[in-house]
Formats: C-alpha cells, structure tokens, sequence
C-alpha cells in the first residue's frame, strides 16, 4: 500500500456548482492555444506567514460496533449500542481517551470485548475532560474538541469524513498535483476531484489536445523547454480560478519540476507525490526533508509532500486520502492559508510566494515602490 508523508502549507474546497462555461485563452512564443473553462468567482482574504512541515500521515477507520454521532460545537458525542446489557455497570466499561486516539471496551462474560480501536479520530481532543455514562442501552461519550469551530463529519477520520470536512477548509482554493509521474498525477488528482466536487484538469490532455500531438512527440521534435513552457502558460490561465484539481506532467517535460516555473503553481494548494524506495515511515520522512532543504527540485516548493512506497492503480484513493489529511494538518496549523492564497492570486500571482510584497512591486525588478 503506498505510504505517505506530508509536508504542508494550505489547501481549501467548497461544494460543486454548476459552471458557466467561458474561452479561456493562453499563448506561448511558439503556440497559441483556447480552450473551454468553467468560470468561478474569486475569494477575498488576509494575509498570513506560512511555514511548511512535515508530519506523519496514517489513515484509516476503524470497525466499530452500530452507534450515533453528533457535534455539539465545542464537544462531539458518541452513542455506542451496548447489545441490550441490563447488568452493565461502570466497572464493565473501560473508556482511554488521548490526542486523536480512542479505546472502549465493554466486559462481557468475564472478558472484555473491544468495541472501538482507533488512533485516528478526526482531531484533536481535551482527553482530561473526556465524560462517559450509561443511558439505558447506550454507553455515551463526550469528547471536548482543542478546536471547538472545527466541524466533525464523522469520530473518526476516513476518506468519507476528509472529503465533507475540508469544505469547511479549503473555501474553494484550486489543488495542483505535481511529481514525477503524469499518470499518477492524474489518478490521484481525479480521486480528489471527485471527493471534493472540484472540477477535475489534467494539463496533458489539455496541451495534446490543442497542438493535435502527444506531449512525447512533442518533446522528440521541439524540446521539454517548449512544453514546460506551454504548460507554464496554462497554469497561468488557471491559477485566478477556484474549486478545480488539476493534474500536471510530470517528469522533467512539465512546468512544476523546474524552479522558475512555479509563478501561477502558487496560486493553489500544491502536493508532490514522490516515490520512494524508503522502508519505513521515518526514513521516507527524513528523505522528503532533504528534498526540501536541497531546494534543487522544483517539486520542493510544493505545500504538502506524499512519499509513496510503490504504486498501482488501486492505491489512488489511498494516496488522495494522505493528502487530504496532510491538508487538513496544514490549515488547522494556519487557518488564515486560504486567504493568503486568495491575496496573491488578487495581487496577480507575481511569484512573491509566501512573503508576499504590497501592491505595487515590480517582481521584474524585485524592488518596493517609492
């Protein structure tokens, strides 16, 4: 299964909407290009620093027994089905509560029965004010959220809940997915559009299909530079539009592999699927640091990192899952990332990323204005 690891800076997502559908043109020196794009409206936000991290990505949800959940605002509420148990008492019931970590067992015949296991709720709670009683049939937990305007979807994170629980997030900021694979650009990126209600994009089929060619036979009769250029040139018609996925080339032939084509990446959230011939979770994590300390890649100034230990098809939804809970750690850590990133899409994507300067300053220039 691939493995991930995550290292952060923003993501947003809001529900589909209908599009109104718009041309939308690009050029390059060499080729001029339109094309058909759904048209959404843009946000307006402040400003806020950004410091990417990296941190350890495990999904998953655990088997539990039927209950009821519910989110309070500032606690959720757990109702677990005790089975019809007229002589459960307190000394039956074992509840352990820490982090994003939840056990309960309930004795039966002299043994205890696990009834859920899971170090993966979907975040962080006050474990000291944790509060459990008996309600008839019913054994009822109360977990105190640390961020009480943080809505739960779900106890736990999964797939399901990442998807409703970053709409609240992402606010409609576009995801760019980068790396060195097209194919598995594109795979994860159109898990994640689905999940979201995001209009999926892949920049390969958009360039083959506008220069009637396959981007290899491209790059055979006018070099990678020509297609990283052109591809430059779509992310640059994309990047003041929301709510979309979209799947870059990967390899040396794209924009998001070299370093001064990363202007218009900015503009969204970006992740850098990498693979990696690591054998555990912490090794993967100190090569993805060095990458990022290297800055030699251009894939390095991407927001989130997801190493993979292998890959195949199925995995995609795994990977989209990574990413997105790497995602939902980077913004709960700066909840101001979304407008940032709506700030310097207003102030024309000038490549002042994340430092970004007043109106007024000349990036051809690098200076203030008077």
């Amino acid at each position: 299964m691939a493995g991930a690891i995550a290292s952060a800076s923003a993501l947003l997502c809001l529900p589909w909407q209908k599009p109104i559908r718009t041309t939308l043109g690009f050029s390059t020196r060499a080729h001029s290009f339109h094309f058909s794009k759904p048209k959404v409206s843009a946000f307006r936000w402040n400003s806020v620093r950004v410091r990417p991290v990296i941190t350890p990505c495990n999904c998953f949800s655990s088997n539990t027994t039927h209950y009821e959940f519910s989110d309070g605002s500032s606690e959720v509420e757990l109702r677990l089905q005790l089975g019809g148990q007229d002589d459960v008492s307190a000394k039956d019931i074992l509840v352990d509560a820490d982090g994003t970590s939840l056990t309960v067992k309930v004795r039966r015949a002299g043994s205890f029965v696990t009834f859920i296991d899971t170090n993966s709720l979907f975040e962080k709670i006050k474990p000291a004010e944790t509060i459990w009683y008996i309600d008839d049939d019913q054994l009822v937990i109360s977990l105190q959220k640390q961020d009480p305007d943080l809505k739960w979807p779900d106890i736990t994170e999964s797939w399901e809940s990442l998807s409703a629980g970053s709409m609240q997030l992402l606010k409609g900021t576009s995801i760019y997915i980068v790396g060195d694979s097209t194919e598995i650009n594109e795979k994860v990126a159109r898990e994640l559009a689905v999940a979201l209600g995001y209009t999926p994009l892949v920049t390969k089929e958009l360039l083959e299909t506008f220069t009637k060619q396959t981007v290899d036979s491209w790059v055979l009769s006018e070099g990678s530079d020509s297609v990283a250029e052109a591809e430059s040139a779509i992310l640059e018609s994309l990047s003041s539009h929301v709510r979309a996925v979209v799947a870059t080339l990967g390899g040396c032939h794209g924009a998001a592999g070299r370093t001064d084509k990363w202007r218009h990446l900015y503009s969204g959230f970006s992740i850098w699927l990498s693979q990696t011939e690591a054998l555990d979770e912490d090794s993967a994590k100190e090569e993805a640091r060095r990458h990022i300390e290297d800055g030699s890649v251009g894939y390095s100034n991407a927001d989130v990192v997801v190493k993979l230990q292998g890959w195949d098809t199925d995995h995609a939804k795994s990977v989209a899952q990574a990413s997105l809970s790497a995602l939902k750690r980077l913004i709960l850590s700066d909840k101001k990332l979304p407008g940032k990133k709506s700030l310097y899409i207003r102030l024309g994507c000038r490549g002042d990323w994340p430092n970004i300067k007043p109106p007024g300053w000349d990036p051809s220039t690098a200076t203030l204005p008077n």
